[in-house]
């Protein structure tokens, strides 16, 4: 026969003083090898570089005040900074960038190309906004600028984000919070505006934003109907995201 089981069992004493962890002798880099990738390094350093070389054309063709004003201009000002960074943490082999981060970037470069090339960049756009009468002409400094930031750029991220990142690293709770940067840029455009005098001409950046021609609401109408634009693109991206296959086994 076992003894009974006792109903009161004594409290252990306490271990004295915080417990002590101690540092592991080994570090994880010298148990899982860090994986570099020198050719997504060097594309995303061309993609940094040309996105620079764009946004300095604009800035030179114009004045660093106005040319920063534009939302591609800024888009890819951030893309460049994102590029250069997975640039040096591909070629390390470190952990990539957030995926809110790099999405994000390419939602906006994208919304940017789509908006020039849909909206601003024809003589007779769709939703005739921009009131141009003569074709674009081409072949010099303002088109090849207007050409990189919304054409090479774009392209060249998408192209990064197909074949050289891992598919399934965006999620539908991010596309929120990428909407705060066109509201504020919104908010941003409407108080410029404001400040300028009305005789400036450049004094409204974008024709669909032009709150003096239009009137406030249809400007508001306007932005709406670009941030539902925005809001379906980013879940599209989301989607097309979590359907495609995985370019690389390894991080990037």
């Amino acid at each position: 026969m076992t003894a009974p089981i006792p109903r009161d069992i004594p409290d252990l004493p306490a271990i004295p003083g915080p417990p002590l962890l101690l540092p592991a002798p080994v570090p994880a880099t010298a148990v899982v090898a860090p994986v570099r990738r020198p050719q997504t390094a060097v594309f995303r350093l061309v993609t940094a570089v040309l996105a620079a070389g764009g946004v300095a054309l604009e800035l030179l063709l114009s004045t660093p005040a106005h040319g920063l004003s534009y939302f591609s201009v800024q888009a890819d000002v951030l893309l460049a900074v994102v590029m250069l960074l997975s640039a040096r943490r591909a070629w390390r082999g470190r952990r990539p960038l957030p995926p809110a981060v790099t999405g994000a970037a390419l939602l906006y470069v994208l919304t940017a190309a789509l908006v020039y090339h849909l909206l601003l960049g024809h003589t007779t756009p769709p939703f005739s906004m921009t009131g141009a009468t003569t074709a674009p002409e081409r072949w010099h400094a303002q088109w090849a600028a207007l050409q990189i930031l919304h054409t090479a750029i774009p392209a060249a991220a998408l192209l990064d984000w197909l074949l050289l990142t891992p598919a399934a690293r965006l999620h539908l709770r991010q596309t929120a919070s990428w909407l705060v940067y066109p509201l504020a840029y919104l908010a941003f455009s409407l108080t410029r505006a404001a400040i300028i005098p009305p005789s400036h001409p450049a004094r409204y950046l974008y024709p669909f934003l032009d709150a003096a021609a239009h009137g406030y609401r249809s400007t508001l109408a306007n932005a709406l109907l670009l941030g539902l634009a925005i809001y379906t693109l980013s879940v599209l991206l989301v989607a097309l995201d979590h359907t495609r296959p995985t370019p690389v086994r390894h991080r990037c």
